[in-house]
């Protein structure tokens, strides 16, 4: 009752209008927020895909009330959609690891597609990570292991890509990203999905599910050699990486090639 009243109150206030469509009261109305998530996750692919693109779900096509909500959660600062499009990210995730929940559950990682520094100090805020951090906490309530893992980082500078084509995407995008110190040890721990608010060509998540497939995690030990009368320690062996099939074998040390999950996709790569 008291969140009711302070929401009516402050709404005569500071009007409030649905983000969507801009109808009154409310900041994501009911048919808005089922564009989100009424009609259920889909595999998307772009045309043309770039190499190395993992398998993608999309909650909704990015068109109408959609396209609004993201826009202002990202460029205007609507912070509280996080929570409406984080529960259209989840879908997304979940749909994304479906195909291997034959191997028995495993924690879901979430490792967001990061911004670059120069668009997250414009923002004031990073949005697909924030929108991730909403998918997660989704997720635990539903009963599932979730969490995020900000594991990518920008290895050097790139462009706008708003301004780009799709072959300019995939030149600017390639070999930008890089795994931050320590991200392998926490890339074993589960099932990767790649995470991101907007897939458009897809140059982002393949250049993001490259740093991640290149990852080799230990799976053995190899003693080394005794030397006057003392042991070395022994040695990690890495075995070169070849993709297990699906996030049973995360539960032994190794991870599955990653999946992708976005909020939303481009309406072409519906079809």
């Amino acid at each position: 009752m008291r969140g009711w009243w302070w929401r009516e109150t402050t709404g005569l206030v500071l009007p409030v209008s649905c983000a969507g469509c801009g109808g009154p009261r409310e900041q994501v109305c009911p048919a808005c927020e089922a564009e989100l998530t009424g009609s259920g996750p889909r595999g998307v692919l772009p045309r043309p895909a770039p190499a190395g693109l993992p398998e993608v779900y999309a909650a909704a096509p990015y068109a109408g009330p959609v396209r609004s909500l993201l826009l202002a959660h990202k460029e205007r600062g609507a912070l509280a959609l996080a929570r409406p499009l984080g529960v259209a990210l989840a879908g997304a995730v979940e749909a994304a690891a479906a195909p291997c929940e034959a191997f028995g559950p495993v924690p879901l990682l979430l490792v967001p597609v990061p911004s670059s520094r120069r668009a997250v100090r414009a923002r004031g805020h990073d949005p697909t990570r924030r929108i991730a951090l909403a998918a997660a906490g989704r997720l635990r309530r539903a009963g599932r292991a979730a969490r995020v893992v900000p594991v990518l980082r920008h290895g050097r500078p790139v462009a706008d890509q708003s301004q780009l084509g799709a072959r300019g995407r995939f030149a600017n995008l390639a070999g930008a990203l890089e795994l931050v110190p320590g991200g392998a040890r926490l890339l074993a721990a589960g099932r990767v999905v790649l995470v991101d608010d907007l897939m458009t060509t897809g140059a982002s998540l393949a250049e993001a599910a490259r740093v991640v497939g290149a990852v080799r995690p230990p799976t053995a030990v190899r003693p080394g050699p005794p030397s006057a009368g003392r042991r070395h320690p022994p040695a990690v062996v890495h075995p070169p990486f070849t993709a297990p099939p699906c996030a049973g074998d995360a539960v032994r040390g190794r991870h599955g090639p990653p999946a992708a999950a976005v909020v939303a996709s481009s309406l072409s790569s519906f079809e």
